[in-house]
């Protein structure tokens, strides 16, 4: 927190422009050495919130045209001074003048320092800090929406809103045990228990925004499997809106797996394009079975393909007992030719069922029902405030427990004062979470996930 730190913030490569971003108490004096204003105007006696043109200059030799932007503390994004230099974008020029501005005196900012400084100064709560970076890698509207609801504290509210409920439980406690002689209320276990309950209660609602948060972010490991020419390779290009995969009438075209990740509704799905399921004297097809055998096992979800046109096959049902409690849509495809296929044996293996052409249609909202439905994000509101990661969900997990225990505690007959440290155990596992008492290690372990320069 004493060294002025600076890092090139904008992406590496061609762009129209480039910024340099210096943070610390030294920054106005670093950038002031390499900017030089056409007005003549010092850095230093500029306002918070004012900018200037002018050139970048670095003994002696113009790099660059620029403008110097200025925020003074504590009104900027790390809480520090801050200067942040727009030149021209290229990773030529934008390196050069990240290399001015560490010959005079910053150091090279390490991945996410910035935003831990604006944490470290009370700028951002770590909930929020953390945010930051799923804004920055959010690959779709709802996954940006969830993330900046939690950068503008919708989750802190939430935790903020059990602390102090619980706050006031461990504060009845401790004075009604600590102050006999004063007329303070008895407890009431009736009220204790609800009380409890009710904390146990939002905690749950909580952690189970987990997981549809956590499809929203990072999206689905989804594999496209069938038997041979069922249409597998047209279902993968009509979602990926290109042509991905060959397709052709001979069985056994596909022979690799084909990745593609693609927006289906507001779910990420990383495709996979499998080799059809069958038995082959083929040596590379085989291969590529294996892999598609190897791939529906550790898959988040699965499109089985059936070809509506044509009878079940042992292949095809050998693939639907495969997927007995799998996660997985059948899609019947082929519609537009005449129907075959025994609909009825695959809706009573399966609870969610598509009908498609994948080659003559272009509507897929049925196939994005039902992938909503099986992801949970059909009623995903991300305004409300989500978990977002594994350190936030262990922490909320924890004060769950330690609420449960207390409740199995006040049932059992136990002293008010062993319900009372696990009352406060759980108000430090939401402490940890929103980072207000949380440890270096744990400040260090976040931070280390962030890019340079944010």
């Amino acid at each position: 927190m004493d060294h002025t730190i600076a890092a090139i913030s904008t992406p590496n490569g061609a762009g129209g422009m480039g910024v340099i971003r210096i943070s610390g108490k030294d920054s106005l004096e670093v950038a002031e050495s390499v900017f030089r204003s056409v007005s003549g105007k010092k850095l230093k006696e500029m306002k918070g919130y004012t900018a200037a043109f002018g050139t970048i200059e670095d003994d002696g030799e113009v790099i660059d045209e620029a403008v110097a932007l200025v925020f003074r503390a504590p009104h900027s994004y790390t809480g520090e001074n801050v200067v942040e230099l727009s030149c021209h974008g290229g990773m030529y020029i934008t390196r050069r003048v990240l290399r001015a501005v560490l010959s005079h005196g910053a150091r090279p900012a390490e991945g996410g320092e910035f935003t831990k400084r604006a944490f470290l100064n009370g700028k951002l709560g770590l909930t929020e800090a953390e945010s930051v970076m799923d804004i920055i890698s959010a690959s779709g509207a709802q996954s940006a929406r969830a993330a900046l609801s939690t950068m503008e504290g919708s989750l802190r509210k939430r935790i903020d809103s059990v602390r102090e409920a619980l706050l006031e439980l461990a504060a009845h406690l401790a004075a009604w045990a600590d102050y006999p002689e004063d007329e303070i209320p008895e407890i009431d276990e009736n009220d204790l228990n609800q009380g409890l309950e009710k904390g146990i209660g939002e905690l749950k609602s909580l952690l189970s925004t987990y997981d549809a948060g956590k499809i929203i972010r990072e999206g689905v490991d989804t594999v496209i499997a069938g038997r041979p020419n069922v249409g597998k390779s047209t279902l993968m290009n009509l979602l990926a809106g290109c042509e991905r995969s060959i397709v052709t009438d001979v069985p056994g075209t596909t022979r690799d797996i084909i990745e593609e990740t693609v927006m289906l509704g507001n779910v990420p799905l990383r495709l996979s394009d499998t080799a059809g399921l069958r038995s082959t004297d083929d040596i590379v097809e085989s291969i590529g079975v294996k892999r598609a055998r190897e791939r529906l096992e550790s898959a988040g979800l699965v499109f089985a393909v059936f070809d509506a046109s044509s009878t079940l096959t042992h292949e095809d049902r050998e693939l639907i007992c495969s997927l007995e409690g799998a996660p997985v849509v059948a899609i019947i495809n082929k519609t537009d030719l005449p129907s075959e296929i025994d609909t009825e044996y695959i809706k009573s293996r399966i609870g969610h069922v598509v009908f498609i052409s994948a080659k003559n249609d272009k509507d897929t909202s049925e196939l994005r029902c039902a992938v909503e439905d099986i992801a949970g994000t059909a009623e995903f509101d991300p305004s409300l405030g989500i978990l977002a990661n594994e350190r936030q969900y262990g922490s909320a997990q924890d004060a769950l427990h330690s609420l449960e225990e207390a409740v199995s505690a006040l049932k059992a007959g136990m002293t008010f004062d062993a319900i009372t440290i696990l009352i406060e155990d759980a108000i430090n596992c939401l402490l940890e979470l929103t980072g207000e008492r949380v440890t270096e290690a744990v400040v260090d372990k976040v931070f280390s996930h962030f890019c340079v320069g944010k």
